[in-house]
C-alpha cells in the first residue's frame, strides 16, 4: 500500500512512513494510492466478531507490510484494553430508525481515543524498529491535545507538545492536558484560536529545518493513521444495524472533517452508506460550502461545543481531492487560494461529487441546548454539545429519509462541557471514578504567544535530546 500527498508533489510512501511523517513536504495530506474494498460477504462475516478483531481486518490491508499480523493485533488490543465498554463503541436507540453512536468510553471520554490509543501504540512499536526518536507537535480544540498526552505519556522515543487556544477550552479537557506529570508531555496554551493553532503546526512542518532538526511528527487528523482508525466504527455499527444487506446513514458533528471522512472511506470500501451528513455549529463554513460551493472564513465564534470551533478543516482538504477526481495541482491551486484570500470556489463538476456523498446542517447555541432537553426528556440520555448539534441536524435528516437507518455520532461524554449540559437540564454530569479527583490535581501549562519562532524555540529547548 502506497501513500500520495493531496497536493502531488511529495514523496510517495508507505504506510508506516506516511504514520511518521504526518504533513506532506508539499503541504498537503497523505491518502491511500488505492481504497482496498471488501465484498458483502466479508462485510457480513464482521458480525458478532470484537470491536479489535473487526478492526484487524479493516486496518490490516492499509497497512501493507508495516506491521506483521501479530504486531498489529496486539496494538489494537493493548488500544483498547483501558476502554470502559465492553462493544468499545456501542449503539443506543434514541428514536425509531435513530441511534446514538457512544465513542465516549475511552481513557479520555472522547472519540479520539479510538485512534489516538492505536496510534500510541504502533508509533512505539516502528520507532523501536527504526531506532529512532520523534518530538509530537499538536494542535488542538480540546480533545485531541488530551487523547494525544494520554496516549503517549511516560513513552522514552516521544516528546509531546500540544497547542490549545488559550480560554476556549473547556475545564475539563484542559485538566486533562495540564494535569499528567510525565515529563515528556507539555501542555501549551497559546493566545488565539484553534486555526491559529493549526496555522502555526502546519508552518512547524513547512519549516523544514526545524521539522528535521527536532524529528517533528504529526497526530492531528492530518495524519492519515487517525482517520484510518476512525474507519472502524463506521464498519461495526453498519453490521450491527443490518449492512451489508441494508442501507444506513451516517450524522457526525464536525469541525476538521477527519471523522466524517472516515464515513467516506468507509463507503469507499463498500459499507453500504446512503448518505453522510455533516453537523456543524454556528462555524458553519462546512454546511455553507456544501450547500453554496462558496467556503469563505467569516472567523470563528467561541460557542459551548467548542471541539468544533474551526473555520480551517484540514481534512476537508483530502474530501476536495477525490471530489477534485484526485488532482493534486487543483488542490494545491485551492489551498493557496485559502490562505492569500481566505476563500475557494469549488468547482461545479467537485461541489457535485461532494453532493452526491455528503448532506449538510448547522445547529445553533439556542438549538443545542433544547436538544440536550429533550433528549434527556424523551429518552434518558445526557449528551454533550457535540453530539447535541449531531443529534439536531440528524433529526432533520431522518425527515426527509425515514426509513433509512441514521447513526449519530456521539463524540464525547458530558461531563467533559458540564456548564452546558447543567444550562440545558438542570443535570450537572458527573465524571466516571477514575478521573474523579481531577478538579484537584495540580497543572502545569505554559502560556505562549501566537508566534513561530518563539514556538520553536521553545519545542527546542524543553525536548529531551
Amino acid at each position: 500500500m502506497r501513500y500520495v500527498s493531496t497536493r502531488g508533489m511529495a514523496p510517495v510512501l508507505s504506510f508506516g512512513e506516511a504514520m511518521l511523517t504526518g504533513l506532506a513536504r508539499d503541504g498537503g495530506l497523505y491518502v491511500p494510492e488505492t481504497v482496498p474494498t471488501f465484498t458483502a460477504e466479508e462485510i457480513a462475516a464482521l458480525a458478532g466478531l470484537s470491536y479489535e478483531e473487526v478492526a484487524f481486518r479493516v486496518m490490516k490491508p492499509f497497512t501493507g507490510e508495516t506491521f506483521t499480523d501479530d504486531e498489529l493485533k496486539g496494538a489494537i488490543a493493548r488500544a483498547y484494553a483501558g476502554f470502559g465498554h465492553v462493544a468499545r463503541a456501542p449503539l443506543v436507540q434514541l428514536a425509531p430508525n435513530h441511534f446514538l453512536l457512544e465513542l465516549f468510553h475511552g481513557p479520555t471520554l472522547a472519540f479520539k481515543d479510538f485512534a489516538m490509543q492505536v496510534i500510541g501504540q504502533l508509533f512505539q512499536i516502528e520507532l523501536a524498529k527504526q531506532g529512532k526518536r520523534v518530538t509530537i507537535v499538536g494542535a488542538t480544540s480540546g480533545d485531541t491535545g488530551s487523547a494525544a498526552i494520554e496516549a503517549f505519556r511516560g513513552l522514552d522515543n516521544v516528546d509531546v507538545f500540544i497547542l490549545f487556544p488559550h480560554g476556549r477550552v473547556s475545564e475539563v479537557q484542559r485538566r486533562q492536558m495540564t494535569t499528567p506529570v510525565e515529563g515528556n508531555v507539555h501542555a501549551l496554551a497559546m493566545d488565539g484560536d484553534f486555526d491559529d493553532c493549526q496555522a502555526r503546526l502546519k508552518d512547524m512542518f513547512n519549516d523544514f529545518a526545524f521539522r528535521d532538526d527536532v524529528g517533528l511528527a504529526g497526530v492531528n487528523s492530518i495524519n492519515f493513521a487517525r482517520v484510518l482508525a476512525q474507519i472502524v466504527y463506521f464498519f461495526t455499527s453498519a453490521v450491527a444495524l443490518g449492512a451489508p444487506a441494508r442501507k444506513v446513514s451516517f450524522t457526525v458533528p464536525t469541525g476538521n472533517f477527519g471523522d466524517i471522512f472516515a464515513g467516506f472511506l468507509a463507503k469507499e470500501m463498500g459499507v453500504p452508506v446512503e448518505r453522510l451528513v455533516i453537523a456543524t455549529n454556528q462555524n458553519d463554513i462546512l454546511d455553507r460550502c456544501i450547500r453554496g460551493g462558496d467556503y469563505t472564513k467569516h472567523g470563528v465564534k467561541p460557542s459551548i461545543s467548542p471541539s468544533m470551533d474551526i473555520e480551517v478543516s484540514s481534512n476537508f482538504e483530502r474530501a476536495l481531492y477525490w471530489a477534485y477526481g484526485r488532482d493534486g495541482a487543483a488542490i494545491a491551486a485551492l489551498m493557496d487560494e485559502l490562505k492569500a484570500k481566505g476563500s475557494f470556489t469549488v468547482s461545479p463538476n467537485a461541489i457535485g461529487a461532494l453532493r452526491a456523498v455528503y448532506d449538510s446542517g448547522c445547529v445553533g447555541e439556542a438549538r443545542t441546548l433544547e436538544v440536550i432537553g429533550e433528549t434527556l426528556k424523551t429518552t434518558g440520555e445526557l449528551v454533550c454539545p457535540h453530539s447535541a448539534v449531531g443529534i439536531g441536524v440528524a433529526q432533520a435528516a431522518l425527515e426527509r429519509d425515514p426509513a433509512t437507518p441514521m447513526v449519530t455520532l456521539a463524540t464525547a461524554h458530558p461531563a467533559k462541557f458540564p456548564d452546558a449540559v447543567e444550562e440545558a437540564t438542570g443535570v450537572r454530569p458527573g465524571l466516571p471514578p477514575r478521573m474523579a479527583d481531577l478538579f484537584t490535581r495540580p497543572e502545569r501549562v505554559t502560556r505562549v504567544a501566537n508566534d513561530l519562532a518563539a514556538l520553536e524555540t521553545l519545542i527546542r529547548k524543553e525536548r529531551r535530546a
